[in-house]
């Protein structure tokens, strides 16, 4: 059974809803399933897969105050392990998710599924597309 780790960080809970339907996602495909916030500690050795959840904040950026510090020390322990990244926005083009991917690439972070983004609230659509993303993972 694989053990995944969705962590998110989430301003408006936008991207909280978005976390519970990938956490539903993995688990209802068997995987056990952690559901953190930026802010809890978490040893990434211990789990086989991960789903980063982090809105648009600023100019199309990673909020950095609270998810780029947990992002940046984990970072090493994701190469060669399953990882899918998603989020929402609420103006611009998805730019920050692009910049995201492609820097997870710099690292050698290999993305298992595509980037789920939704533009404000997720919607019915959004919901499905996390849940897949999370059964993707498991």
């Amino acid at each position: 059974m694989n053990k995944i780790a969705v962590i998110y960080w989430s301003g408006t809970g936008n991207t909280q809803a978005m976390a519970e339907a990938v956490a539903e996602g993995a688990k209802a495909s068997g995987a056990q399933t952690d559901l953190l916030t930026s802010a809890q500690a978490v040893n990434a050795s211990a789990y086989d897969a991960f789903a980063l959840g982090c809105p648009a904040m600023g100019a199309e950026e990673l909020e950095d105050s609270e998810f780029l510090p947990v992002l940046e020390r984990i970072e090493p322990d994701l190469v060669g392990k399953k990882v899918g990244l998603f989020g929402s926005y609420g103006w611009g083009d998805g730019e920050w998710m692009r910049a995201w991917e492609a820097r997870c690439a710099e690292k050698g972070i290999v993305l298992a599924a595509d980037s789920v983004t939704v533009h404000e609230a997720p919607d019915e659509d959004g919901i499905a597309k996390c849940k897949a993303l999370g059964a993707a993972l498991a």
